[in-house]
């Protein structure tokens, strides 16, 4: 089959049909560029969540199918390609984009998509959901405006870049040493003492490749296969769009890996809204010790950490089934208990 044929048929398949509900692509103007949003959900009575992806520029907009449709029950589903990103990064030029390529200039981005959404929509609050690099932008915007969120959902959450850097690095050598992996200890060892002071984007990509080697990105597998696969037949992206990915991820991680590895959350931890924070137990691409002791200092009205047993950091491609349920149980009666979600299924017992 070609691929024409396959996302046709995945489209038509996940296609929405409820009369309330919503299946747009949208392409909004917010600081300045061009940028696209999917939102997509079974009933508009439903909260939104809005998923702020990882990289930088790796979105999720493309993968989305995989995992996203179930939630389309009980959510707004809102994909956004960030600045420098997928459709966004193809939709502008990099000169254009280029003065808000920041940790600050991609939060007030964010903000702005909030603010299009809750206006857009007639929400006073939604979900504010960050995956990895999401999750930077995620705290930010959750210190910044905690009145507009019925939740900040942490998922491999970045505590603090140079740390985790530390300790990916010690497991992947650990797990080297104890397969008696001579090529992943030599690569490895070569970069000691890692991270040092000057860390470059050439001994990131080879203490990457051996932590995913070792399940660190995804538990029990070697590569990331499955999602590059997963890609390459989305119904949302185009030929263009997937040609987009690893120009734009090129272009965002000059821009942005050192703001990345300056991330310190140690000491950001009074919220004013609720903290749900979900871990993959065998996380070390965001190493999952660093963020449990970060949700143990965490001062929110509410938290809520929840541990997944067979995930490292793709949680909702990993275990989308328990990945759905906690969205549904810990986050979701955050917004009935606001009127904000469609009714629940009629049941009756006999």
């Amino acid at each position: 089959m070609s691929r024409d044929e396959v996302t046709r048929i995945l489209e038509s398949n996940r296609k929405i049909v409820s009369p309330n509900g919503i299946d747009e692509t949208v392409k909004v103007r917010i600081n300045g560029i061009d940028q696209w949003l999917s939102i997509r959900g079974k009933d508009r009575r439903n909260p939104i969540l809005l998923f702020l992806h990882g990289g930088p520029a790796s979105p999720a907009m493309p993968e989305a199918y995989t995992f996203q449709t179930p939630w389309e029950d009980y959510f707004t589903v809102v994909q956004w390609d960030q600045r420098g990103a997928g459709k966004t990064y193809a939709a502008n030029s990099e000169q254009a984009m280029a003065p808000g390529m920041t940790v600050d200039g991609m939060t007030d981005d964010a903000a702005q998509v909030v603010q299009y959404l809750r206006q857009h929509y007639g929400k006073q609050k939604i979900f504010l959901l960050g995956h990895s690099w999401g999750t930077v932008l995620g705290v930010h915007l959750a210190q910044l405006h905690p009145d507009w969120f019925y939740a900040y959902i942490s998922v491999g959450q970045v505590v603090n870049g140079r740390r985790n850097e530390e300790v990916g690095y010690a497991f992947a050598l650990r797990e080297a040493l104890a397969h008696d992996n001579a090529q992943a200890v030599r690569e490895l060892k070569a970069m000691a003492p890692y991270p040092g002071p000057k860390l470059t984007l050439d001994n990131i990509g080879v203490r990457s490749k051996w932590e995913m080697y070792y399940g660190g990105l995804a538990y029990g597998r070697q590569d990331y296969q499955f999602e590059d696969d997963a890609e390459s037949l989305s119904p949302d992206y185009g030929k263009a769009d997937l040609a987009a990915i690893g120009n734009g991820s090129l272009y965002s991680l000059n821009h942005l890996l050192q703001p990345l590895l300056a991330v310190d959350f140690d000491h950001t931890t009074q919220f004013d809204c609720p903290v749900i924070v979900f871990v993959g137990r065998h996380d070390y691409t965001t190493a999952h010790e660093l963020t449990e002791k970060w949700f143990g200092d965490i001062h929110a009205p509410s938290k809520r950490l929840v541990t997944f047993a067979d995930s490292a950091h793709m949680i909702m491609q990993e275990q989308p089934g328990r990945f759905l349920m906690h969205l549904v149980t810990d986050a979701l009666p955050l917004a009935q208990k606001a009127g904000d979600a469609a009714p629940a299924e009629v049941t009756r017992d006999q």
